[in-house]
């Protein structure tokens, strides 16, 4: 390839990855990299702070299953990384972080802007390294990307010191090996087999380990033909059809809901790609006393909630497929949760014609569902709003309802919206989001408007930090410290060259949420919403009494 410096080594590597985006800001210690992608296939998206660029790689990783490419600079700029960087590892996406660090010549001392970055990172990612020797860039490169996109996905880091990015270097990019498939062991299919076979009333768990391995036509035929009812977690929604007769929708609300009625009466969990980190099972089992089948790409986390009756480790798919030729449930009785159904439709459709205003979150997600295609995307922000997507936002196909329920950052939606729509351009996408969650990365709007990715921006607008508040009542039946004032969400929207519109009633809800999905620039709706919802839902949940 003849003489080149590291920091071209770095990015040739990174297309030979098949690299399309790298998100990030630019600064005076990555110069040398920002000036390869300069002649490089990549496109650089230059974003307003580096937790946005964080947050874009990481959905940008979770609905391609390519790692998601983020750079900043040292100090102040890689703190700033942190934050997206810890949501895609605790999320299960493939990221690869790069940050620019000051000459090694300098980290013996005291230096202007100086962390090790190594350290700092090291509790946030699958591995982390320094590049401090230029030959071995490819190597770090290769080793980077392998462990980000291996199950369990997650965050890598790379940190390059200044002077080793401008030093020569000579070679080429290391070749990508292909991941084989891994398959499970023959006694653990047998075993899981017999399992199913004798439970009278099982239950299909299955999280997001199931949309990672693209397992949602095994996961619903499965389900189909062993005639067991699904529950997802909130990352788990789409895998099967939500308005399949089986499908007991979503659990996870930290709170008795219909779901629990079916944990109460189950006598066995298939857990298939379900991860602890999305809701912990000291919730649904808190004695351990419920017998699990693991089925997933890796063996599963220990946990006293947790002790499978036996792991079924390898592709799901073939898993699924596997145990269904060996389980018999010929002539079994279709378990008591799927008489669920009918209680958890007739909550979701109470509020259909509800016409209270502000408008209340079940009926707000109510109407945005009916807009939605099948294969359009929603981004959910973290608060109140969370809980309301997570239990009445339901999904034909993985990927169309996006939640970070790992770390569960807030500001997440916009810059993730922002990557949902790089990668499908011809969808409708919307970010729905919380006031509160909207000031932590609005100014990603001018990111938005600047690349062409138009979307929406939903406000559940209440004044105030509505999931702790919710909390707070229920812990202490008063809150505290959660109000705040807002700007004029419509000129905030104005000024940056977007459309605003405010919804001043229940009935202009659809018909603006039209208008804001046919604009050529990304939009903001301003929603004002009762969350007085949220403890009317605990009282509700509080007095759940199971009828199976």
């Amino acid at each position: 390839m003849g003489e080149m410096n590291t920091a071209d080594m770095l990015v040739r590597c990174l297309e030979n990855e098949g690299v399309e985006y790298v998100f990030g800001l630019p600064g005076e210690e990555n110069l040398h990299v920002l000036e390869a992608l300069k002649h490089s296939s990549i496109q650089f998206i230059t974003t307003r702070h580096e937790q946005g660029a964080a947050f874009m790689a990481d959905l940008y990783g979770r609905l391609t299953g390519k790692a998601g490419i983020c750079l900043s600079t040292l100090g102040p700029g890689a703190t700033n990384l942190m934050t997206g960087v810890a949501d895609a590892n605790l999320d299960g996406a493939p990221v690869v972080a790069i940050t620019g660090q000051v000459g090694t010549d300098r980290m013996h001392i005291e230096s202007h802007q100086y962390l090790d970055l190594v350290a700092m990172f090291a509790p946030v990612t699958k591995w982390n390294t320094q590049i401090v020797r230029p030959s071995n860039t490819s190597e770090i490169v290769r080793k980077a990307f392998k462990l980000a996109q291996s199950e369990k996905p997650g965050a890598v880091h790379i940190d390059l010191p200044e002077n080793i990015a401008a030093m020569p270097v000579f070679g080429e990019p290391l070749t990508k090996d292909e991941r084989e498939k891994t398959y499970a062991s023959f006694r653990s299919i047998g075993k899981a087999a017999v399992a199913i076979s004798k439970a009278k009333n099982p239950l299909i768990l299955v999280g997001n380990g199931a949309i990672r391995a693209h397992a949602a036509e095994a996961l619903t035929e499965f389900a189909t033909r062993m005639n067991i009812p699904v529950i997802n977690t909130f990352m788990g929604k789409g895998v099967i059809p939500y308005t399949h007769p089986l499908a007991l929708w979503t659990m996870g609300l930290q709170q008795r809901d219909h779901v629990s009625c079916a944990f109460d009466e189950t006598d066995l969990v298939i857990a298939v790609g379900y991860d602890l980190i999305e809701y912990s099972p000291k919730k649904w089992n808190p004695e351990g006393k419920i017998p699990i089948i693991h089925i997933g790409a890796s063996h599963a986390e220990i946990d006293s909630s947790f002790i499978p009756l036996v792991e079924v480790v390898g592709d799901i798919s073939d898993s699924l497929n596997e145990i269904m030729k060996q389980a018999d449930r010929e002539g079994k009785a279709t378990p008591h949760a799927v008489e669920l159904r009918s209680d958890i439709r007739a909550d979701y459709e109470q509020y259909a014609n509800d016409e209270g205003f502000p408008i209340k979150p079940q009926k707000l997600i109510y109407d945005l569902r009916q807009v939605m295609g099948p294969e359009d995307i929603v981004i959910s922000d973290v608060g109140a709003h969370k809980m309301w997507m997570a239990r009445h936002y339901h999904c034909d196909r993985p990927n169309t309802c996006i939640i970070s329920n790992g770390f569960a950052a807030m500001g997440i939606a916009m810059p993730g919206a922002i990557a949902a729509k790089l990668v499908h351009p011809d969808r409708n996408v919307v970010a729905v989001t919380g006031d509160g969650g909207f000031m932590m990365n609005c100014q990603e709007l001018e990111t938005a408007l600047r690349v062409g990715t138009n979307f929406v921006t939903l406000i559940f607008n209440d004044g105030g930090y509505g999931l702790i508040e919710w909390k707070q009542h229920n812990q202490f039946g008063d809150s505290a410290f959660i109000k705040f004032g807002n700007p004029d969400f419509v000129k905030f929207a104005e000024s940056m060259g977007l459309k605003g519109y405010r919804v001043n009633s229940v009935a202009e809800f659809i018909p603006t949420l039209k208008e804001a999905l046919s604009q050529d620039v990304p939009t903001v709706i301003d929603c004002p919403v009762d969350y007085g919802e949220n403890l009317r839902f605990s009282q509700k949940a509080g007095d759940l009494s199971c009828k199976m």
